[in-house]
């Protein structure tokens, strides 16, 4: 099991805030970079995974209680962000370092729950109890997803058989392989296994896992974790940090026009009593906001707090089955700064378990820095975020910030002006109580079936929702050779109508299916209160995985570099050089058919190998085969569907005992990472 390390003091986190945390995670960093390891794929994703949780961990320390134990706490945060970033299925590639261990890749086919039981048990190391409290089941429940976790990745790892035992004793294998079972239990099934060859079979082929698993963990207590990986984490919280600056500027408000026009409407509304959808037509310069207004999804709400001469303004809530959008406007009153909100840094709903889904993570939404509204004035910034689902018909959400992002903008010649969020930041204290109520959504059951690319695809149901259109349907993942990790939808046509695909809003669904399908969805933009007649759905690309396995040996004595063809590709060797760390290099610059190839260099002893570290150059692509220097500014919204190709794969080896030199033995190519364009369009059917 990883070994768990002295921790800091909760009174000593809460005195020191990020810092400590920081610290905290240095001590403990080993068993954390192990459990990134089992649900991510490369070592910028492992970062990446570092620097939100420990944000994360800091935002939520004034919510610690003290019933359980401070690392089983932020295990739990840390998971979730595990699952967050993982399941970030809008991006076009998922780059899998040869690092990450066979088994964590096994263990990434399994239901989510299923994986998360058997991580914090095999590889995190922690007790069933306290899996069953982090996972907020009963012990029971634990057990049976480590049961069938064992089972399912039995299967995985290519034993397909069926457990044939005793279904009455199956439940006590785990038990009495752990060694935990009480003696007169322990003595009837070893009576009963011994005269029951289904049992005996059974017994072994789950033995064989979980020792397959427990080997696995031993060795993980040596997976190298890079010497400046926490110092990177600690650069970019402390540039996060870096910029405090007091504004004192006041804006001018606009007002003269809209006066003339908010007396006509007065008049319209004696009349008539159509003065609310008018009103709104009229003044709210979001148009998505006065979209939602002028249907009565919402109310126009203007709630304000003020600190350090920032004005934050609430303008309106959107809530329903799928999200609660919350509409915003900050003005800095005393300096020409823009600044936007970020849903997972600095905001905090106070009662988000009371009122909110959090089962689900909040939807990202990428800050719009393009639109008219936000290039009219320098002081002024209009957004929006997305928050859980409620969990009840209305309520009151408790948001507090303490943190803005500045916005940064700068100018290019060769593409005009490139903006983006800037890691300047500015604190303060805005709270704010924001009452809303849950609108309707309608869902409708879909039926049909196509192929792509040889894959079945199910549409299962399209949800309308007042903030977006959602389509669920299912993946096959019957073959073993060829699986269809990820599709892009171009667009969803209802009633004639095209709806724009959300190309943040793919995601798994947590849910009960067959198991021979992965459920997925995909966001779109809403519909108003329209009953679908006919659904359309186009496809753009689709991303899959291709298991083709091949093996070349190596020879460091070899003149190099040696040129070999794989899968439609002219992959070249440039360089097999012995030392400390051993590098062997793989190039791709002709005749790429794929994005990625999926290996693994085998040493002399395969089992002294300590680590392995990855790094990479690649080419952008476009549709069109124009490619784009990774070196130089892009901008990717651009560029119309980009491929991203891997050209050169760097692995540095690192031998299980310092001072020793890993001879590698030959290179084993697992298979490839391939995307390909479509523009297919399917008609379902409603049932």
């Amino acid at each position: 099991m990883i070994p768990k390390t002295d921790s800091i003091s909760i009174s000593t986190i809460g005195e020191k805030s990020v810092e400590s945390i920081v610290d905290w995670f240095v001590q403990n960093k080993q068993s954390f970079y192990t459990l990134g390891w089992s649900y991510l794929s490369n070592q910028q994703q492992i970062e990446e995974l570092f620097y939100q949780a420990i944000i994360k961990v800091h935002k939520e320390l004034p919510r610690f209680k003290s019933q359980i134990s401070f690392e089983t706490w932020v295990t739990s945060i840390f998971i979730h962000t595990c699952r967050e970033l993982s399941n970030d299925s809008s991006l076009l590639a998922r780059v899998e370092s040869e690092q990450r261990h066979e088994l964590f890749k096994a263990l990434d086919q399994l239901k989510e729950y299923e994986k998360d039981a058997m991580v914090l048990t095999y590889v995190k190391g922690i007790s069933k109890e306290e899996g069953a409290q982090l996972l907020q089941v009963s012990v029971e429940k634990m057990e049976e997803l480590l049961f069938s976790g064992i089972q399912s990745l039995r299967k995985v790892l290519g034993d397909g058989s069926p457990y044939n035992g005793c279904k009455e004793y199956q439940k006590d294998y785990l038990d009495y392989l752990e060694r935990t079972m009480d003696r007169s239990r322990k003595i009837e099934l070893e009576k009963h296994i011994y005269h029951c060859p289904d049992c005996q079979n059974d017994l072994a082929t789950f033995q064989d896992v979980m020792l397959t698993l427990l080997n696995l963990t031993d060795r993980m207590v040596d997976l190298h974790v890079p010497s400046d990986f926490m110092e990177n984490v600690k650069d970019r919280l402390a540039e996060k940090e870096k910029y405090r600056q007091q504004k004192n500027r006041k804006r001018k408000r606009k007002g003269l026009v809209f006066a003339g026009i908010f007396a006509v409407l007065i008049g319209i509304e004696f009349f008539t009593g159509a003065f609310s959808k008018s009103y709104y037509t009229w003044t709210e310069e979001d148009q998505e906001l006065r979209a939602f207004l002028k249907q009565d999804l919402g109310e126009s709400l203007n709630l304000e707090a003020e600190s350090n001469g920032v004005k934050i303004r609430i303008k309106s809530a959107i809530a329903d089955d799928v999200q609660t959008l919350v509409f915003y406007e900050i003005e800095d009153k005393e300096e020409d700064n823009q600044y936007v909100l970020d849903a997972y840094d600095g905001v905090f709903v106070e009662n988000d378990y009371e009122i909110l889904n959090t089962t689900v993570g909040p939807r990202y939404y990428p800050t719009d820095l393009g639109s008219a509204v936000n290039n009219e004035e320098k002081n002024v910034f209009q957004g929006k975020i997305g928050l859980q689902p409620l969990t009840s018909d209305n309520g009151t959400i408790k948001l507090k910030i303490s943190k803005l992002h500045k916005i940064m903008r700068e100018t290019s010649d060769q593409s005009g002006v490139v903006s983006y969020v800037g890691m300047e930041s500015e604190t303060g204290d805005w709270d704010f109580e924001i009452p809303v109520t849950k609108q309707p959504s309608v869902v409708y059951e879909l039926e049909g079936e196509t192929e792509v690319d040889g894959i079945p695809v199910r549409f299962d149901k399209v949800t309308l929702a007042p903030t977006a259109t959602v389509l669920q349907y299912g993946v096959n993942i019957e073959q073993s050779k060829k699986r269809l990790e990820v599709i892009n939808f171009n667009n969803l046509k209802v009633n004639n109508k095209k709806l724009k695909v959300d190309a943040y809003g793919s995601s798994y669904v947590e849910t009960t299916y067959d198991e021979n399908w992965i459920p997925m969805q995909t966001h779109f933009e809403p519909l108003f209160g329209e009953k679908p007649k006919e659904v359309n759905v186009q496809f753009e690309s689709i991303y899959f995985t291709y298991d083709e396995p091949r093996t070349i040996e190596l020879d460091a004595s070899d003149e190099y570099p040696q040129a070999f063809e794989y899968a439609g590709s002219t992959l070249s060797i440039d360089k097999v050089e012995v030392g400390n760390p051993t590098k062997v290099v793989i190039s791709n610059h002709q005749n790429r058919t794929y994005e990625y190839l999926n290996f693994q260099v085998v040493g002399e002893d395969e089992s002294r190998i300590g680590s392995m570290e990855m790094s990479s150059e690649g080419v952008i692509v476009d549709k069109n085969g124009v490619e784009y220097n990774m070196n130089d500014p892009i901008s990717y919204g651009e560029i119309e569907q980009p491929r991203h190709f891997i050209t050169v794969l760097s692995t540095e080896l690192r031998h299980t005992t310092a001072g020793e030199k890993v001879i590698p033995k030959r290179l084993e190519i697992y298979g490839y990472n391939a995307m390909k364009y479509l523009d297919d369009v399917v008609k379902v059917k409603l049932k």
